[in-house]
Parts: C-alpha cells; sequence; structure tokens
C-alpha cells in the first residue's frame, strides 16, 4: 500500500488521521459553530468513530483523501481538509475543511489548502476541485475566493438541512488558476 501522503506548510503538518484524534474530530464535528455550514454532525465519541473510518475508507477506495492538520510538533491538532467524491476518470474532487473554532481567523486554511490543492493537481492529476458552499457561508467562501476559486452556478433550494431548503454555491479550481 501506497504511504499517506504527508504535508507541509511553514506553521503546519498535514497527517493522516489516527486513533489518537477521535476527541478532536467529536469536539469539531459536535460543535454549533463547526456544523452551523457543515454536512456531518455528531452527539456521541461512539458515532464520531464513523467519520473515522471514513477517512480511512476514502483512502482505501481511492474516492478522496483527508489530512489532519496539525502543528509541526503533531501534539496540536486544529481541524482537516482534503477531498472526497474523487472522481480519477473526471479528473475531480469535491474540497473541504474545518478548523476548531479557537483557531478561526489565523489564516490557517489559508496556508493549508494551496498545499493540497498542489498535490490536488501535480500527484492526482485532477483537473478541477470543487467547492459546494452554503450561499450563506460568507467566511469559506471568501477563504476560495482569496485562493482563485470561482463562482461558477448557484443551485437554488437544492438541498434540504434540518428540515430547510437551503441553496448551495459551487465554486471551482482549475490548475491554471492556483495561486
Amino acid at each position: 500500500m501506497k504511504a499517506f501522503p504527508q504535508l507541509q506548510t511553514q506553521r503546519f503538518q498535514l497527517r493522516q488521521f489516527s486513533d489518537n484524534d477521535l476527541h478532536n474530530v467529536f469536539t469539531g464535528l459536535s460543535n454549533p459553530e463547526v456544523i452551523k455550514y457543515y454536512g456531518v454532525k455528531y452527539t456521541t465519541l461512539d458515532a464520531t468513530k464513523e467519520q473515522m473510518q471514513w477517512f480511512s475508507n476514502l483512502e482505501k477506495t481511492g474516492k478522496g483523501i483527508w489530512w489532519a492538520i496539525c502543528d509541526m510538533e503533531k501534539s496540536t491538532f486544529y481541524g482537516a481538509c482534503g477531498f472526497n467524491d474523487l472522481d480519477k476518470e473526471k479528473r475531480k474532487a469535491e474540497i473541504g475543511f474545518w478548523l476548531l473554532p479557537e483557531f478561526w481567523g489565523m489564516g490557517i486554511i489559508q496556508e493549508c489548502l494551496p498545499e493540497i490543492l498542489k498535490y490536488a493537481f501535480e500527484e492526482l492529476k485532477l483537473n478541477r476541485i470543487e467547492a459546494f458552499v452554503e450561499t450563506e457561508n460568507l467566511n469559506s467562501k471568501k477563504v476560495l475566493e482569496k485562493l482563485n476559486f470561482q463562482l461558477e452556478k448557484t443551485m437554488k433550494n437544492c438541498e434540504i438541512k434540518d428540515g430547510k431548503l437551503i441553496s448551495l454555491d459551487l465554486l471551482i479550481l482549475r490548475p491554471q488558476d492556483l495561486i
């Protein structure tokens, strides 16, 4: 089996998830601020094991890859970023990311995403990265726009979340637009 691609930025290590990350993932994906615009949420540590298994299965099946965002000593866990719905034939994937709220506004995602985007274009040979963002999630859209993601379309009332219709903006990035 191919080794997990560890990536690095000036301040952060992007590494494979381990069983030791369960509590951190639960802390993030049970926090109302984090999951406000996120597609999954958990109410117990036991249920969060599903997410940990999902991270592992994505890589094993070739359907995506997610990294834990940590400091260089790997002792502080900040959040996660990665790709899912990887389609090698169509050479595209969907990007996602989240941070624990105490680390918002520190430029962490802005620093980490270029590394995983470079990996997607150079190593996975993708031609398109898609971001499906709830139209009201202005902070995520702002981060993506700083990285040259372009709005392709708005899908109005296309999903139901918590019993309400929501709209999604589809932002895309192609290799030639990577900064």
